[in-house]
């Protein structure tokens, strides 16, 4: 008789309920939603050379992004500015306000997940975490 374990598909669908339903009033707290979240987060790696650049990246629709990008532009949190390159596109950049509530919201999520896995003994949870943030890697570059 095998052991019994949850599927993957429906661990991880859990999990990541129980993740979104938890950052989400963090956010609120700091006058974020999670798809603004989700952009600060992409740009926090680099300026996107183009918005539907941004829109691969962050797994966002691009027809949904302007919206998310007039909001974010007009708290000054990220600039858009004309590409020396090709004037018809928009480089996007994280301005200081930016990256600054980016930090903000990501101290608060981080002690939110240090409570969340709080059972989890310490070598447990940093190997989660490790091979997590690997799995998370391979699928984000496919």
């Amino acid at each position: 008789m095998s052991e019994q374990r949850h599927d993957l598909g429906a661990a991880f669908a859990w999990l990541a309920r129980a993740m979104i339903k938890a950052e989400e009033p963090l956010l609120r707290a700091h006058d974020v939603e999670m798809w603004d979240y989700v952009i600060l987060a992409t740009l926090a790696r680099g300026p996107a050379s183009t918005q539907s650049e941004l829109a691969a990246a962050s797994g966002r629709d691009k027809t949904r992004l302007i919206p998310i990008l007039d909001r974010l532009e007009a708290r000054g949190l990220l600039r858009r500015t004309p590409d020396p390159a090709d004037r018809r596109n928009r480089v996007v950049a994280l301005t200081e306000d930016g990256l600054a509530l980016l930090g903000s919201c990501r101290a608060a999520i981080r002690e939110m997940e240090a409570e969340f896995l709080a059972d989890l003994e310490p070598g447990e949870r940093a190997t989660f975490v490790a091979v997590l943030e690997r799995l998370a890697d391979s699928v984000r570059d496919r």
